[in-house]
C-alpha cells in the first residue's frame, strides 16, 4: 500500500474554507502539484482527490458498490426525496429498472421533434438586437422541453413557476452542502423557510399534475411509465410521493444541466468566430429551409463537436464526490470507511495531460464524443458506470436540436459592457450573475 499524502491544515475547519472561496481553483491548485490522488480535510471529514482516470474508474464501475453519494449530496434529499439521483442499493437500482426504457436511444429519438418545435415557439417572441438574460431564456426553455416531453405539459411561464423557485433552492443547498453546521430544517431560520417554501412551490405543480393525469389517458411520455410501473414481485405500482420524487429529480437533472451545457456554449461561440462561422455554415446547409429533426441528427456533426468541447471546458456536473461504505483499496491506495473520495470533470477536462491546449475551444478535437488517445475517464461529462446519467442520449439530442434551430435564427454577441464571465460552481456549473447577450435574426 502506498501512502496517500496530504495537505497539512491546523484550522478547526481544515480547508473548508479555502474550497468555499473558489472551489475551481483550490481543486485545480491541487491536480498542478499532485499527481495520482491528494487527501484533505473539511472540518472532521476527511477527503481524497482523486487525480488518475484509472483510480476514478475503479470508484465509478468496478468497485462501485463500496461507494455511496457523499453526505453532502444527500441534503439534496431535502428536495428529491428518494428520487434517482439521492436513492441508494437495491432500490436505486429497482427504480433505474423501471425509468430507464423511457431513455434509451431509440425512445428517445420520439421526442426530437416536439424539441425543436418548442425551440421555434419559444424564440418567436424574440426581437432583432434585443438584449436579452440568454442563460435564463435556456432554463426556460429547456423546462418546457422537459415539462412537454417527460410530462405532457405545457409549461408557460416557466421562470414564474418553477425556475425561480429551483433558483432559491439551488443557491441555499450549495451553501447548506459546504457548511459544518447545519440548522435542522425545523427551525424556522429565514434560510429555512425560504428552502421549504420554494420546494412546496414545486410540490404543488408536480403534485397538480400526478392528480390530474388519468390512467385512461394514453399520453406515451415517462410519467406514464411510472404510473403504469409495477414491482416485479408485489406488483404494487409508485406511491404519489415516489412519483414526485422521481419527477422533481428529472424536473431538476433534466434541464438544468442541458441549461447550462446550452449557454457554455453560446458564449463559447460568441468569443470565436472563426468556430461560429463553421457552425452556421453546418446548419445552413444541413437544415437549409427545414427544420431540425432526428434524422439531421447525423449531418450536425460540427454542431455536436461543439457541444461536447463546451462540455469540456464548462461541464455542468462538475464535481462528483462518493462515501466509502467500507475499507476498500482503489489502485494502490486504502480508503477507511467513512471517508470521501472526490472527482471533478472541471480538472480532468482541462489536463494539459490528456489534452493538447486544453484551455482552447477547439471543437474539432471530438470524434462521436471523444478525443483520440484520451483514456477512458478523462472526460466524463456524465459521471460513468452503473449510476451514469440516465439521460445522456436524451440531453445531447436536445442541446443539438436546439442549438441547430437557436443558429438557423439568430447569431449571438456577448453585451459590450457585460462583466467578465465566471464559472459559479454551485451544485451545477453556472455563469456567474447570468449570460447576457445580443440576439440578431440571421438574413
Amino acid at each position: 500500500m502506498l501512502e496517500i499524502k496530504g495537505l497539512a491544515s491546523f484550522s478547526p475547519l481544515g480547508h473548508l474554507n479555502e474550497f468555499r472561496k473558489d472551489p475551481l481553483l483550490f481543486l485545480s491548485d491541487l491536480y498542478q502539484q499532485y499527481e495520482t490522488i491528494v487527501s484533505f480535510r473539511f472540518a472532521h471529514r476527511k477527503i481524497h482527490l482523486l487525480l488518475e482516470p484509472d483510480l476514478i474508474k475503479e470508484v465509478l464501475v468496478s468497485k462501485q458498490n463500496s461507494f455511496h453519494k457523499s453526505k453532502p449530496f444527500q441534503e439534496m434529499k431535502t428536495l428529491l426525496g428518494e428520487g434517482l439521483l439521492t436513492s441508494e442499493d437495491d432500490f436505486h437500482m429497482k427504480q433505474r429498472r423501471l425509468i430507464q426504457p423511457s431513455f434509451t436511444k431509440q425512445h428517445v429519438q420520439t421526442y426530437a421533434e416536439k424539441m425543436t418545435m418548442i425551440t421555434e415557439e419559444f424564440i418567436t417572441s424574440w426581437g432583432d438586437e434585443e438584449e436579452r438574460l440568454t442563460s435564463r431564456d435556456m432554463m426556460e426553455l429547456t423546462l418546457a422541453i422537459i415539462a412537454k416531453t417527460m410530462f405532457s405539459m405545457d409549461m408557460k411561464q416557466g421562470h414564474e413557476k418553477v425556475g425561480k423557485h429551483l433558483d432559491v433552492i439551488m443557491n441555499i443547498a450549495t451553501k447548506r452542502i459546504r457548511s459544518v453546521l447545519k440548522s435542522p430544517l425545523a427551525l424556522k431560520t429565514p434560510q429555512n423557510k425560504s428552502l421549504t417554501e420554494a420546494i412546496k412551490k414545486i410540490d404543488d405543480v408536480l403534485y397538480e399534475i400526478i392528480e390530474k393525469r388519468s390512467n385512461l389517458d394514453t399520453q406515451n411520455d415517462l410519467l406514464e411509465v411510472l404510473m403504469r410501473a409495477r414491482d416485479e414481485e408485489s406488483n404494487e405500482g409508485m406511491s404519489n410521493q415516489q412519483l414526485r420524487d422521481e419527477a422533481m429529480t428529472i424536473f431538476l437533472a433534466g434541464h438544468e444541466t442541458t441549461a447550462n451545457a446550452l449557454s457554455w456554449c453560446l458564449y463559447l461561440i460568441s468569443q470565436h468566430p472563426d468556430k461560429a462561422k463553421l457552425l452556421y455554415e453546418e446548419v445552413d446547409r444541413v437544415l437549409g429551409k427545414k427544420r431540425a429533426d432526428y434524422d439531421s441528427m447525423k449531418d450536425l456533426i460540427y454542431t455536436q463537436q461543439m457541444i461536447w468541447e463546451s462540455m469540456r471546458l464548462y461541464p455542468p456536473a462538475w464535481l462528483i464526490s462518493r462515501k466509502a461504505m467500507n475499507d476498500v483499496t482503489i489502485g494502490q491506495y486504502k480508503v477507511h470507511k467513512g471517508e470521501t473520495v472526490m472527482m471533478s470533470s472541471y480538472i480532468m477536462h482541462r489536463s494539459e495531460k490528456y489534452f493538447t491546449n486544453a484551455d482552447e475551444f477547439i471543437p474539432e478535437r471530438f470524434q462521436n464524443g471523444k478525443v483520440q488517445g484520451v483514456p477512458e475517464f478523462v472526460y466524463f461529462p456524465f459521471g460513468g458506470g452503473p449510476r451514469v446519467c440516465i439521460g445522456n442520449h436524451f440531453a445531447i439530442m436536445e442541446a443539438t436540436l436546439v442549438l441547430a434551430t437557436l443558429v438557423k435564427h439568430y447569431s449571438f454577441e456577448l453585451v459590450s459592457n457585460h462583466h467578465k464571465v465566471e464559472a459559479e460552481p454551485l451544485i451545477t456549473l453556472r455563469p456567474k450573475n447570468g449570460l447576457r447577450m445580443i440576439v440578431k435574426k440571421r438574413k
